[in-house]
C-alpha cells in the first residue's frame, strides 16, 4: 500500500497524516511549494513530499506513480468569488479523478472529504442521513455535492464519501477566535439554539484510515460524526467553563449575523483574504439545525466517533496553550 494526500498541511489534513505516520501506513503528500508545514513538520522525516497542486492536473499526474490508495482532502472552505468553491472542490476533485483513471487500476480506492454541507441540514428529530436527496444551502455545499459527483460518477477506482459536520480540535483557527472571545470575557450566545453534530478531528482522521482498507466501505457515503448532539451555547459555554473565566453574555440573534457577514465579505474583497464568515456562510449559520446521523458509518464499519464534547474541548485548549495560540 502507497497513500497519496492531499491537503495534508490543513487543520484536517494534518490530522489524517498524524493517524496515518500512527498506523505506520507508507504516504506520500500532494504539496505547494508555497504551503505552510509547521502542522506537518514532526512527519516530514517519514513521508514522501510530491510537488503540486489539485489545480496542477500534471503534477497530479506524476504525483500517482506508485499509489494504490488516495485520500483526497484538499478543497475550500472560504472563498472571495463564488466560482472559487467549485474550481478547488469541483474542479480540483475532477483533476483528481482524471489522474486516478489514469493509472490503468493501478489505484484500488480513493477516499474523499466532503461535508454536510453537501447534503444540507438536520434537526434532532430529523437529522441527515445518507438515503436523504441532498439539500445544500450555501455555495459551498453545492460545490462540495459537485466534488462528490465528480467521484461517483467519474471514478474508476473504488470511493468511500466522508461526509463531517463541524470538525473542531487541536490547530483550530475558527474555533480559537471563540476561545480568545471568551478570553476577553465575552460569551457570545445566538439566541436560538440550533442542534449541531461535530467531530473531533482525531476521530474523524481514525475513520478516514479505516474507510482506506474496510471493504464494507467501498462505494458508500457515510456522515462521520458524534452520537452527542450540541449547541454552539453548549460549545461556547463549556469552553468558558473550561477556562475558568468570568464572562458577560454577547447575544447574537440571527438578524445581527446578516450584517456581520456582510462586512466580513466585503473586507474580504478589500483585502483579497477569503473569511469564513460571509454572505455565504449566512445561509448556513440561519438554517434549523446541522445534525447528522452516524449510525451507518458505527454499523457497517465499527468506527464510532467517541470524543465527547467535554474532553475534546479540554484537548483544544490544551494544545492551544502548550503552542502559545491562546
Amino acid at each position: 500500500m502507497k497513500i497519496l494526500l492531499t491537503g495534508a498541511t490543513g487543520f484536517v489534513g494534518s490530522h489524517i497524516l498524524d493517524s496515518l505516520c500512527g498506523h505506520g501506513l507508507p504516504t506520500a503528500l500532494l504539496v505547494r511549494p508555497t504551503s505552510n508545514r509547521q502542522f506537518i513538520a514532526s512527519h516530514l522525516p517519514e513521508v514522501e513530499l510530491r510537488p503540486g497542486s489539485i489545480g496542477d492536473a500534471e503534477s497530479l499526474r506524476r504525483a500517482m506513480a506508485g499509489i494504490t490508495h488516495v485520500i483526497h482532502c484538499a478543497g475550500a472552505t472560504k472563498a472571495i468569488r463564488l466560482d472559487g468553491f467549485y474550481e478547488a472542490n469541483q474542479t480540483g476533485t475532477r483533476n483528481v479523478v482524471s489522474a486516478i483513471n489514469g493509472q490503468a487500476g493501478q489505484v484500488e480506492r480513493v477516499v474523499h472529504i466532503s461535508s454536510q454541507a453537501a447534503a444540507g441540514p438536520g434537526s434532532r428529530e430529523n437529522p441527515a442521513r445518507e438515503e436523504n436527496p441532498p439539500q445544500p444551502v450555501s455555495e459551498y455545499g453545492k460545490s462540495k455535492l459537485a466534488s462528490e459527483r465528480e467521484i461517483t460518477e467519474r471514478c474508476q477506482a473504488e470511493y468511500v464519501i466522508l461526509r463531517p459536520p463541524t470538525v473542531y480540535g487541536p490547530r483550530d483557527v475558527e474555533l480559537l477566535r471563540l476561545f480568545r472571545t471568551i478570553k476577553r470575557h465575552f460569551l457570545p450566545i445566538l439566541s436560538e439554539a440550533r442542534a449541531l453534530s461535530v467531530v473531533f478531528a482525531k476521530d474523524l482522521a481514525e475513520a478516514v484510515v479505516t474507510c482506506l482498507s474496510h471493504p464494507a466501505a467501498a462505494r458508500k457515503t457515510f456522515f462521520v460524526a458524534a452520537r452527542e448532539v450540541v449547541t454552539a451555547r453548549a460549545i461556547a459555554a463549556e469552553g468558558a467553563s473550561q477556562m475558568n473565566v468570568w464572562t458577560l453574555p454577547l447575544p447574537l440573534p440571527t438578524a445581527l449575523l446578516w450584517p456581520i457577514c456582510l462586512v466580513q465579505d466585503l473586507a474580504s474583497r478589500l483585502t483579497g483574504r477569503p473569511n469564513v464568515l460571509s454572505l455565504q456562510k449566512y445561509a448556513e449559520l440561519r438554517a434549523p439545525g446541522w445534525v447528522c446521523a452516524p449510525a451507518r458509518l458505527e454499523r457497517e464499519t465499527g468506527c464510532t466517533c467517541a470524543t465527547t464534547l467535554q474532553r475534546g474541548i479540554a484537548e483544544t485548549l490544551r494544545w492551544y496553550r502548550e503552542h502559545h495560540w491562546l
